[in-house]
């Protein structure tokens, strides 16, 4: 390579900064003086907030990797592998990945080079280390769904089936495929946001539709079931794209650590910080019934914010809820709570000490979680019977629910109210 390459970083289409190459496998990224002097510039993420709130402006050099939160805008795993082999780019290169699927990022980042014509020209790159003389596949899918699950962005057509977009770029809905590992995954997601919904949690639309009636489904995928999961988009509207941020973005956090550097408790804290009464008791609404389900893969990239009027921080919708006790028994949390990490030691105490310490309201927080057990057990007697879950789920949670305190005690209580009114 000859020399340094840019490209444009744009939020909401205007240009806010760039990402350039410095060589060496050397990035660095850089805000533009007009979004720094803005006084109402749209919020880019929090981890551009130092300690007294005042925008950060000044950040070093990452090297193959690009800093935690361009990095976080790419897919991971196979679907990163699948993504970059369709490209002819190393799924390490992080810079060039992104320049190719920066089309198409999550909320309303997008990237593009800002020299096209010099982009036009020069090699894509094989491998750490090495130039390759091939150029980055016309053919390569050009969206960028953060995960590890195979997944295409799509969009409805008129008769209401779905097509994956021949460039990759555009779709509104989220399809996902099932998984390689572990049977009936799309089932099982369907059924616990249907459940969340009907608790009172944020959930999209979603579907379950037939893989035979998708359109456009590349090839060399793979097929490992007739179904698969949709979700609509919450970051594209009919007017544009709403900007979000998962919180391995918010906490400087590298996708491999999602599971580690930060807790529930943390997550907490911010969302009190950062929004109101309301996104503290959808996540406590959301960190119960997910405990109930027994979900242990609640990690940094499955909770996000997103700016509805492109400054200030609320609560996304839920999504990617699934019961991995059905696939791993022992599972547990995948962030500590406050203290503990173990689904059996969710109580309220472990609540109240998780609000005391992250600035909650302790009313609010118990009398959440109390609701949301209740309406729980309330809707899952008849909902497990109703719902398309295999029936190793169901029996999973049922277990997984006999060892919990939290309905141990609430049903203990049933019972003795129900003497006592007798």
């Amino acid at each position: 390579m000859t020399g340094p390459s840019t490209l444009n970083v744009r939020l909401h289409e205007r240009l806010i900064g760039t990402l350039t190459h410095l060589g060496a496998e050397r990035t660095i990224f850089a805000l533009t003086d007009d979004y720094i002097q803005d006084p109402e510039r749209p919020t880019l993420s929090l981890r551009f907030k130092d300690t007294m709130g005042e925008l950060m402006t000044d950040f070093r050099p990452y090297k193959i990797k690009l800093m935690p939160f361009f990095s976080n805008l790419l897919p991971e795993g196979h679907l990163r592998k699948y993504l970059a082999h369709r490209a002819h780019i190393h799924p390490e290169r992080e810079y060039f990945l992104l320049r190719i699927l920066g089309r198409d990022l999550p909320g309303a980042v997008t990237v593009e080079p800002a020299d096209p014509e010099a982009w036009a020209t020069e090699p894509g790159l094989e491998s750490p280390g090495q130039e390759s003389a091939e150029k980055p596949h016309a053919g390569a899918l050009r969206f960028s769904l953060a995960g590890v699950q195979l997944k295409f962005s799509a969009a409805a057509d008129a008769k209401g089936g779905l097509t994956i977009p021949a460039s990759g770029v555009g779709g509104d809905w989220i399809l996902k495929l099932p998984s390689r590992e572990y049977r009936g995954i799309p089932e099982n997601e369907f059924s616990m946001m249907t459940l969340a919904r009907q608790i009172g949690i944020l959930v999209p639309d979603i579907a379950l539709v037939p893989i035979a009636s998708i359109q456009n489904l590349p090839e060399g995928i793979g097929h490992f079931g007739d179904t698969a999961f949709v979700i609509k988009r919450f970051d594209r509207t009919e007017t544009g794209s709403v900007h979000i941020e998962d919180f391995a973005q918010v906490f400087d956090v590298y996708a491999e650590d999602k599971y580690q550097r930060a807790s529930f408790r943390n997550i907490a804290a911010v969302i009190a910080a950062e929004s109101g009464t309301q996104d503290i008791a959808e996540f406590i609404r959301r960190l119960t019934f997910n405990t109930l389900i027994g979900n242990g893969d609640m990690h940094l990239k499955n909770w996000s914010l997103m700016y509805p009027d492109t400054r200030h921080a609320r609560l996304s919708p839920a999504y990617d809820f699934v019961s991995t006790i059905a696939y791993i028994p022992q599972d547990q949390a995948a962030l500590t709570f406050s203290r503990t990490r173990g689904f059996e030691t969710f109580t309220e105490d472990e609540l109240l000490h998780l609000a005391t310490k992250a600035g909650l309201p302790r009313k609010l927080v118990i009398d959440t979680a109390r609701e949301t057990l209740a309406t729980f057990l309330d809707l899952w007697p008849r909902e497990k019977k109703n719902l398309p879950m295999h029936q190793d789920v169901v029996a999973a949670i049922d277990r997984h629910l006999t060892r919990l305190p939290l309905v141990i005690g609430a049903k203990a209580n049933r019972t003795i109210n129900k003497r006592a009114a007798s």
